[in-house]
């Protein structure tokens, strides 16, 4: 590093790489403990977790990898609220993405540049409840709830729950009725500041959707045509890449390809999904599978308007550059892009939705969020399935 910034770390690094080790070691801002495995990790963190800033894991370690110590370490509360990134030769995509669903707050490839790491390390030891790419911490903007915003979505969320309370339980007794499971479907998410959260929605799916997300996969309406070959590699010799190495299902492609495969299919919407029960497509097309989120709303974790909060893998591959500014306002119910997709029938680009979020992160108001919200009743009974 050219320049010695003013906090030294101490890092629990686990793993036998040498040459990542050595570069570790070699960075006088670190001060670093090895652990070979998972084992010794643990009984190192017993009596040392209050003395650690970080924990840096290797991917495949001798009887599991990083994301098991991870899990792990939050199941025995053994430094789970430390930074912990994992490191590979290799950044296979479903594996980053598994990664982060996780908990897991960072992916890095060796060899590592370390002043990236550093700086990575010092935004998650300040945010411990955000997730972002080191090169969006630099310029994070931390968003606040304005108090009349706050004011009116406690008043609105508040009195539709008491409103809407018995109709919800019916719902809810019809979705257990028409196939097995629970009628709530809770998963992450990531909102305003990069903030991971808790998302409530009705279930609308069978319980089984999950697994069966690669039998709908060509129905995704945002994917697009084939993103082609790298013009660069092409020039080179066979074998030969004109950037770090990623694996996707498999196949070995420079950065910039990956980079083009992220963006093609960093959102996930299906028309006519076959997933979806009777009860499920009903509440989808009446919006009513969303009103569990008004507990977000009085949580704090959302507002009524705002950018719609994203599962992890779609929100990771946004949060760098400019597409990061969606995160830089509130999450929401509903806000500009929702009401523009569903005023057209659900046909939208996916630039066209960035473009949209960032449009509001931008110019949001109170008063405009009222507009939105009159936007929406306006097609709040869907002629489409989308």
């Amino acid at each position: 590093m050219d320049k010695k910034p003013d906090q030294n770390l101490k890092l629990l690094y686990v793993g036998s790489a040498p040459e990542t080790i050595e570069e570790l070691k070699a960075c006088q801002n670190f001060e670093l403990s090895v652990k070979e495995n998972s084992i010794t990790a643990l009984n190192y963190l017993e009596r040392n977790a209050g003395n650690i800033d970080a924990i840096i894991s290797e991917l495949y370690l001798p009887g599991n990898n990083g994301i098991d110590l991870k899990s792990l370490l939050m199941s025995q509360k053994l430094g789970h609220k430390k930074p912990f990134i994992i490191v590979a030769h290799e950044v296979e995509a479903d594996k980053r993405q598994n990664a982060i669903e996780n908990n897991v707050d960072d992916f890095f490839q060796m060899p590592l540049d370390i002043e990236k790491i550093y700086r990575r390390i010092l935004f998650l030891k300040n945010k411990p409840d955000f997730v972002s790419h080191e090169d969006t911490a630099i310029g994070f903007q931390n968003y606040s709830t304005p108090l009349l915003k706050r004011s009116f979505d406690i008043l609105v969320a508040g009195g539709t729950l008491l409103f809407a309370g018995i109709p919800l339980l019916l719902i809810m007794l019809a979705i257990r009725l028409e196939s097995k499971g629970k009628a709530f479907y809770i998963s992450k998410r990531m909102g305003a500041n990069f903030r991971i959260f808790d998302f409530y929605k009705l279930r609308s799916m069978y319980p089984d959707a999950d697994k069966r997300l690669k039998e709908v996969e060509h129905l995704n309406q945002y994917v697009k045509e084939d993103i082609g070959e790298c013009e660069k590699c092409a020039a080179l010799p066979e074998g030969k890449y004109c950037s770090p190495v990623h694996f996707i299902e498999g196949n070995a492609v420079c950065e910039n390809m990956a980079n083009r495969e992220k963006k093609r299919v960093a959102f996930m919407k299906i028309e006519n999904d076959p997933r979806i029960t009777k009860v499920g497509k009903f509440i989808r097309n009446t919006s009513i599978d969303e009103l569990p989120q008004l507990i977000n709303i009085l949580k704090g974790d959302m507002s009524i308007v705002g950018n719609r909060p994203l599962p992890l893998g779609e929100a990771y591959e946004l949060t760098r550059g400019d597409r990061a500014k969606r995160f830089f306002t509130a999450a929401g119910l509903t806000g500009l892009w929702q009401v523009e997709l569903r005023g057209r029938g659900g046909d939208m680009s996916e630039e066209e939705r960035f473009d949209l979020d960032n449009q509001y992160a931008a110019n949001n108001s109170f008063w405009g969020d009222i507009n939105l919200i009159l936007r929406t009743f306006k097609i709040f009974i869907q002629r489409k399935s989308v």
